[in-house]
């Protein structure tokens, strides 16, 4: 039986309103402007995939927060997975843009890198 959804593409600055219809084995996508249209809805139907932001803790900072993001885009159903390992992690000031918070996350080849430097407090 085939489903029908509504997905606003996200791959480049057009936002088309993309049609979608699919089944187990079929994917059928209507409204896109260019052919990444078609591959983000086809993902987001089959396999969908996010890059996180989010913050981690710092320890002697000027500031409580370091901000981080996924050097990747990870499967979605992974994501609250992500934030409980978020909450366990702590760094200790200075906090370097770039830094690795967690290596190879889920598996994926994608890290946690913070995105904001944090230096030590006074």
């Amino acid at each position: 039986m085939m489903e029908n959804r509504k997905i606003t593409c996200i791959s480049c600055p057009l936002g088309c309103e993309l049609s979608v219809e699919f089944d187990s084995d079929t994917v059928n996508v209507t409204g896109n402007r260019c052919p990444r249209g078609a591959e983000y809805a086809i993902n987001e139907i089959r396999n969908p995939k996010r890059v996180v932001t989010s913050n981690v803790r710092v320890v002697g900072g000027k500031y409580p927060l370091a901000s981080v993001k996924t050097t990747g885009a990870i499967p979605k159903e992974r994501i609250f997975d992500l934030i409980e390992k978020l909450k366990d992690i702590s760094l200790e000031a200075p906090v370097k843009i770039g830094q690795i918070v967690y290596s190879n996350l889920f598996d994926t080849g994608f890290d946690v890198v913070v995105t904001r430097p944090i230096e030590k407090s006074n």
